[in-house]
């Protein structure tokens, strides 16, 4: 029975080992990574709240307010911000060895509340505005980035804004202000201090590609709890060809729009803090690159290429083809996969910041331009040690990849076979350098809890269905610190659920356990934000786009907690972490 079921207690306090119960087919033989002595963290699910709207993005960045032990969860679609009530979470308690016990069904469980709802619409009094997102939370001050159409009919061409709130220890929100930032907010962060709100502008372009933005970051600086009315906005205009420092911008930097310029073609996505509040650290993802943005001189320092991960490694095997019906993990030398991460998260060690990194991949795929299209239609060099295999859709014929890149000698054929995302996370140093890859073991490891069904769709249950695309997905991500121990969790944003390692030391991270909520029985079906067939609510959590790590310090119970935002199901989901 391919169900994810969790014992409870009447307390609610759901412990989740609950990939236990699935089948290992019988043809494979998979080996999970090795970890080490240490005590492994108990994760136990609290709390869980369904909006009953799937596939609609209701559910995606998400934070926390301390004082008034609330929920704020990015509802993108809707425009609004949901407000939920996490009160509840300090009355819960593990009773793991009361005799007196029942069944609730994880699946469904749906015990949080919400308070209210944020409309910043109505609040910012603007026409035109789109979807809401991005949150985050300091102290008592709320940001939550908007997008903007212009004023031809364009989605998200114009200049977003940022929604300031103040907060009070009921959760209620007060706006106070809109700061006008670029285009397309895609991501709203503090520094650790709460003087500054960094915004990635992620400038994408029209559907037509006849628009194209620039991307950018913003700065705004707080003052006594109290946003400036003007942001300062930081461009890419100098790394523009026959500009200053076109000559520092990495060639391996992936630059491929057409007609656009390095400034509009660049694409911020995500954004981590320094340590020391001196740096941000942006991720480009579409060009697979990092952006380091010195924040006292409000300049870009340089832009770090983020290169490539060889697939003909066997510490880095896939399954490539949604066609093969089985679980077929190996190495394919010339194929090549471009980290391409969406989130980006850093922390440090005696004064010294890492990066992490979720490498989810993305194509530019638009009705104007797309540079993506299988391996089995490349026009690949003849003596490329793929070439027979890209013939085989149950081989790499089915592979997602980008035209774009790979003529290395430019002679009009393929030389090096380039996917998006590579299928892991990463930690790299301050300079850019690599210390850290998951390998495979996403692939490895859902393939051994999940059988058939990993690299599954997050919009109906079929299995093996994403080993053509990006497998799993990583995109989500949160880091956290229990005990002395420095951890990572990795949203699987196809497959679902979540993985969690040890950073502690970076260059030796090791597995700690995977974490999942999901029936693969019932058959469903979500397109375009319309349920076509069967009742997703009995599929429980998918599509993890936003995490959160709330120190003990500072959550309801007084224990550490991961917050996860589930886009494709709606879920917002309460998680207690124990070493």
């Amino acid at each position: 029975m391919k169900k994810t079921l969790i014992s409870t207690t009447i307390a609610l306090a759901l412990t989740t080992a609950i990939t236990a119960c699935i089948a290992k087919p019988k043809d494979i033989s998979i080996q999970t990574p090795r970890q080490p002595a240490q005590s492994p963290l108990t994760v136990t699910m609290l709390a869980r709240y369904e909006s009953g709207q799937y596939g609609v993005s209701a559910a995606e960045i998400l934070d926390y307010h301390a004082q008034s032990k609330s929920i704020f969860v990015v509802n993108a679609k809707s425009g609004q911000v949901d407000i939920l009530d996490a009160s509840i979470i300090s009355t819960i308690k593990n009773t793991a060895n009361n005799t007196t016990k029942t069944t609730i069904d994880p699946l469904t469980l749906n015990n949080l509340t919400k308070k209210s709802t944020l409309n910043l619409a109505s609040d910012l009094n603007l026409t035109r505005l789109g979807s809401v997102n991005s949150v985050a939370i300091y102290d008592n001050l709320l940001a939550v980035a908007i997008e903007r159409g212009d004023d031809k009919g364009n989605s998200v061409q114009d200049r977003g804004f940022i929604g300031f709130y103040s907060l009070d220890n009921t959760g209620k929100a007060t706006y106070l202000r809109a700061v006008e930032v670029g285009y397309l907010p895609d991501n709203v962060v503090f520094t650790h201090d709460g003087n500054k709100v960094i915004v990635a502008n992620e400038g994408e372009p029209s559907n037509d590609y006849t628009v194209d933005p620039e991307g950018s970051i913003s700065i705004i600086n707080i003052n006594n709890n109290v946003p400036v009315k003007q942001a300062i906005n930081i461009n890419f205009n100098d790394f523009d060809t026959q500009s200053a420092r076109h000559h520092e911008l990495p060639k391996g930097v992936k630059v491929n729009g057409p007609k656009s310029s390095v400034s509009q073609d660049l694409e911020p996505e995500y954004i981590a803090i320094s340590h020391d509040n001196s740096q941000a650290f942006v991720s480009l993802q579409e060009n697979n690159a990092i952006a380091v943005i010195d924040l006292k001189s409000q300049r870009v320092e340089r832009i770090i290429d983020l290169g490539s991960k060889d697939y003909g490694l066997a510490k880095n095997a896939i399954d490539a083809s949604d066609k093969d019906g089985e679980i077929n993990i190996q190495s394919y030398p010339g194929v090549y996969g471009l980290y391409q991460p969406d989130t980006i998260a850093s922390y440090s060690i005696e004064g010294a910041d890492f990066i992490v990194t979720a490498n989810e991949g993305d194509a530019r795929d638009y009705a104007g331009f797309s540079e993506e299209t299988r391996a089995g239609k490349l026009t690949l060099d003849k003596n490329h040690p793929q070439f027979d295999a890209i013939q085989d859709k149950k081989q790499l014929g089915r592979l997602k990849v980008t035209t774009s890149i790979g003529d290395t000698d430019n002679d009009g054929d393929i030389d090096k076979i380039y996917s998006y995302g590579s299928r892991s996370f990463s930690i790299w140093d301050a300079q850019g350098k690599q210390v850290f890859d998951s390998g495979n073991d996403f692939e490895r490891i859902t393939a051994d809890r999940l059988g058939i069904n990993f690299n599954n769709h997050n919009s109906k249950n079929k299995g093996d269905s994403r080993s053509d695309d990006k497998g799993a997905e990583p995109e989500a991500l949160a880091l956290g610190s229990i005990d002395g121990r420095q951890y990572a969790f990795v949203g699987l944003e196809r497959t679902s659920g979540f993985m969690i390692y040890d950073i502690t030391e970076p260059q030796q991270a090791y597995f700690v356990d995977y974490i999942i909520n999901r029936n693969f029985t019932p058959q469903f079906e979500i397109e375009n934000g319309v349920v076509t067939k069967g009742d997703p609510r009995a599929a429980g959590d998918l599509g993890p786009e936003g995490m959160k790590f709330i120190a003990g310090s500072k959550s309801p119970n007084g224990k550490p907690l991961l917050l996860v935002a589930n886009e494709i199901s709606g879920t917002t989901v309460v998680y207690q972490l124990k070493k």
